[in-house]
């Protein structure tokens, strides 16, 4: 049976514009320039002021609650061109004058940098790993056969410099994308002679391979590489796992002998390509997004200037508004073109919002962290980090949790001691014997200290270590050392084992 009944519900539903500024906060300043440039591209009524500014101290916006829209004026997402929609239209409310705060914003922090419009972010000039292989194959004398399943080769080597595909695959390969109908034969043969390039080690197929042809390069007279390439050839599951005791057994070596055949190997380089940068690996160089400053004592904090762009509404927008408005008579199309501006100028001015309340926002959030870690920007000591996590944060500045997560997500602060990533200042709490709490940062510190000042030839087991740990007063388990020392990338102690 079929029943039609009315309810009444409170939901909580994000407007447009909290959606815009979320999205806006999580972009990091690297990225703020060209998502500014995409929504003057999308809105001509938003533009770049072309004049320049003195900087002012950033003014307080009107804030968007995370809860409640507090804009009086919606935007009409589908204007269905009522009479009601033309009659309701205020245009007088757009019509402002170039000194109006809304028409003319000036964005910047009183003490922020400034930044000079000519300037760009040096890049290197690189020559691509691939680049310098076909390079090299220039100079082999090979037919154009050879030369075009040479290149196929080359392309197939990844960035650190190995070829992880099959002779049959790339053969493959040459006959669907080329029509070359090679051999894995002939592809293996090409490979050889890619294998004699520079630099030592490039196109091997696993590691074992890699240091092999890096030794054939070295005196085949020295018994030291001789010596090597035995235990690379016979011994090399041991060698990885460094079961040192093993190959001097089986080998008949000497302590002397041995620590001089593991030096050479270890000074060999398992990754060839690693000296050759990505191109355009923009990743690879780091825009802060904040500076901090030690003045006497004084912690002064500073947002990067590209956060405080000079926006404005156009001009030739608020001026066809005006010559509409002169107008004595409106008909449905000026009331249309009216109606359209006014979305625009809506729009444009939503994002100036939202640019400012990010700035705003931005600066409340790292303030906090400065105030909450003054300590560790003072002395640029990671013990001295305190146990802080989001809910610290979220309650110290009214924001919502959420909110300070895309704040410190993918953002950085350039202090004297470094460069460091927000989420860097974050971490739990583990407790001591006298009943404080410290930062478990402290603690990686404090283990990284042991495992670095370690006795190589006998490094420290987890169950040491935890020993070490618990007598320097903290209460901490032996599966957690073990969880810590592999978040600091440290292998196990058997893996750390030096002759």
């Amino acid at each position: 049976m079929l029943r039609q009944t009315q309810q009444q519900k409170l939901l909580q539903k994000l407007s447009p514009q909290q959606i815009q500024l979320m999205k806006l906060l999580q972009i990091p300043t690297a990225n703020l320039e060209e998502r500014i440039k995409q929504e003057i591209e999308e809105n001509p009524a938003l533009e770049m002021s072309d004049e320049s500014h003195e900087e002012t101290m950033l003014d307080e916006p009107e804030l968007i609650n995370e809860e409640n829209d507090i804009y009086d004026e919606q935007i009409d997402e589908d204007p269905d061109g009522s009479a009601d929609e033309y009659e309701n239209i205020d245009v007088s409310e757009y019509l402002m004058d170039d000194e109006d705060d809304i028409a003319d914003y000036k964005l910047r922090e009183e003490h922020a940098p400034e930044m000079e419009e000519t300037r760009t972010i040096p890049i290197r000039v690189e020559t691509s790993f691939q680049d310098y292989l076909l390079d090299q194959l220039g100079m082999l004398s090979l037919d154009e056969r050879q030369q075009q399943i040479a290149r196929q080769i080359i392309g197939s080597i990844d960035d650190d410099g190995y070829l992880r595909r099959e002779a049959s695959a790339i053969a493959d390969d040459l006959s669907f994308s080329q029509n070359i109908f090679a051999t894995p034969q002939e592809v293996e043969q090409i490979i050889s002679l890619i294998q004699t390039f520079d630099p030592p080690g490039v196109c091997a197929r696993n590691l074992q391979e890699c240091l092999l042809l890096q030794l054939k390069r070295k005196s085949s007279t020295d018994p030291v590489v001789k010596q090597a390439q035995t235990i690379l050839t016979q011994y090399f599951d041991a060698f990885i796992k460094k079961h040192y005791e093993r190959i001097q057994r089986g080998l008949g070596l000497t302590d002397e002998e041995l620590k001089s055949v593991i030096q050479l190997i270890t000074h060999l380089n398992p990754k060839p390509g690693n000296n050759f940068a990505p191109d355009n690996k923009a990743e690879s160089y780091i825009i802060p997004d904040f500076f901090i400053f030690n003045n006497n004592g004084k912690l002064e904090l500073t947002l990067n200037a590209r956060n405080a762009p000079d926006l404005r509404i156009s001009t030739e927008y608020r001026e066809m508004l005006k010559e509409y408005e002169k107008g004595a008579k409106k008909d449905k199309r000026q009331k249309e073109a009216i109606l359209f501006i006014k979305q625009k100028i809506d729009a444009a001015k939503w994002f100036i919002d939202a640019i400012k309340q990010r700035q705003h926002t931005l600066l409340t959030v790292m303030q906090t962290i400065m105030d909450y870690q003054r300590d560790f920007f003072l002395t640029g000591d990671e013990t001295q980090l305190k146990p802080m996590i989001l809910k610290d944060i979220a309650e110290r500045t009214g924001l919502d949790i959420s909110t300070v997560s895309r704040v410190a997500n993918s953002k950085y602060v350039q202090t004297e001691y470094g460069t460091y990533q927000l989420k860097y200042f974050f971490s739990e709490s583990l407790p001591t014997d006298s009943g404080e709490e410290v930062s478990t940062r402290e603690v990686k510190k404090i283990l990284l200290d042991l495992i670095e000042n370690e006795n190589k030839r006998k490094p420290l087991s987890d169950e040491m270590l935890t020993r070490l740990l618990q007598e320097k007063g903290y209460n901490i388990a032996r599966r957690t050392v073990a969880k810590y020392r592999e978040q600091l990338n440290i292998p196990v102690a058997r893996l750390r084992k030096q002759l």
